[in-house]
């Protein structure tokens, strides 16, 4: 495992806690979305499509920082968009960890040598660096060349900074597990502290839907990839060894869709990180007002061919602090990748998808022409006063 001890154990208490105050549903990731606006146009992204006046919008410091004490997630992940075109990143960053949060920063590291003077190196702070596959993958999922040489050296200069270091690496059904496996191999070499590893997910506005990932191809790729991790030097994952194995095919796992609450421009977001059909005003509202029971594989189409990192992990940690001794054989044993694979969740009970993006940016666009002008803005700007884009 590439996750320290004290912070496995700082997470192992958290939930601990929770089961003996009696709470069914606690998050344990806060996905903090500051803002939608990137640097880059992924073909596979569904996080970007939004007009001008959405993606000007951030979070400012003092709500990112509320949103972190609302939930008491132990662990926060900082998405979006590009979160270091945020101007006041490097406050938020701070303000998390003064409230003793593990800090997980994502970013496509385009800005990143410009940007990591801002930040200091932390036990519990670490940069989570995307990169799909090696230079021709990487650069073929961001539809744009000269990014993974960009990622690398950004990457290699923060490591030396003494910043612990990640990398989030989604693969699609055109992945290949011998070069995956390399890829793993070499950066590896580079000293990374953990890889993060997800299938995509299918985003119902994604440019490109021909290269996302049903389950079963899903499970075959990752048994394939994972019967490559040979060696002296083992790969160093950023997951949970029993999401490893679900991933797999050896776990049949219902989704835990509250584990990662989203928190992002719009408000709350039900009912997950991957799904915006509907926003709460509170983390309260949404945790005791969303209707948990119509989502997830079996219950609605669009959670189908879901197995994302961010629906499953915390079913994962969840099972493995119930049955330690589980965890403990699947890490010591690794994923397994020959036999029958766990029984699937059946299908046939699900209800059809809704297709509801367009109302809710509508809304949004609707309220955000009721908002206040703040003194001194341009045709647009509303308040509160927030970071700009570069």
């Amino acid at each position: 495992m590439g996750i320290p001890l004290a912070q496995q154990a700082k997470v192992a208490a958290y939930v601990v806690k929770q089961q003996l105050a009696g709470r069914k549903r606690f998050p344990l990731v806060l996905m903090l979305e500051p803002l939608f606006r990137c640097n880059l146009a992924c073909a596979g992204c569904g996080k970007i499509d939004y007009p001008d006046e959405i993606l000007n919008k951030r979070l400012s410091v003092a709500e990112c920082l509320e949103a972190s004490l609302e939930c008491g997630a132990p662990v926060v992940a900082i998405a979006g968009g590009e979160p270091l075109l945020h101007k006041e990143m490097p406050q938020i960053v701070e303000g998390l960890l003064a409230q003793g949060r593990i800090v997980i920063l994502c970013t496509n590291a385009l800005l990143l040598e410009k940007r990591m003077e801002a930040y200091k190196p932390h036990p519990r702070f670490i940069w989570d660096i995307h990169l799909d596959g090696d230079k021709a993958q990487h650069d073929w999922a961001v539809s744009q060349e000269g990014v993974y040489e960009r990622a690398v050296e950004a990457l290699k200069k923060v490591r030396a900074l003494g910043f612990r270091t990640a990398i989030n690496c989604t693969l699609f059904n055109n992945a290949d597990a011998e070069r995956t496996a390399k890829f793993f191999d070499d950066v590896t070499a580079m000293g990374v502290d953990n890889i993060m590893l997800s299938p995509g997910y299918a985003y119902e506005r994604a440019p490109d839907q021909k290269h996302f990932l049903n389950r079963q191809k899903t499970k075959e790729l990752f048994r394939d990839v994972f019967s490559r991790n040979k060696g002296t030097k083992k790969w160093r994952m950023g997951n949970s060894p029993l999401f490893l194995d679900f991933l797999a095919g050896n776990q049949t796992y219902h989704c835990t869709p509250w584990g990662n609450p989203t928190r992002n421009v719009f408000g709350w977001q039900r009912p997950c990180y991957l799904l915006g059909e509907g926003y709460a005003k509170s983390f309260t509202e949404l945790m005791e007002t969303t209707d948990w029971d119509k989502y997830g594989v079996g219950n609605y189409e669009k959670c189908a061919d879901c197995m994302v990192h961010s629906g499953f992990e915390a079913t994962a940690a969840l099972d493995a602090i119930k049955k330690p001794w589980k965890a403990v054989a699947a890490q010591l044993r690794g994923p397994r990748t020959e036999g029958p694979m766990a029984p699937e969740i059946d299908l046939s009970r699900q209800r059809p998808a809704e297709f509801v993006f367009s109302a809710h940016v509508q809304k949004a666009m609707g309220e955000m022409a009721h908002e206040p002008k703040r003194k001194g803005a341009k045709h647009g700007d509303t308040a509160p006063p927030v970071a700009a884009a570069e």
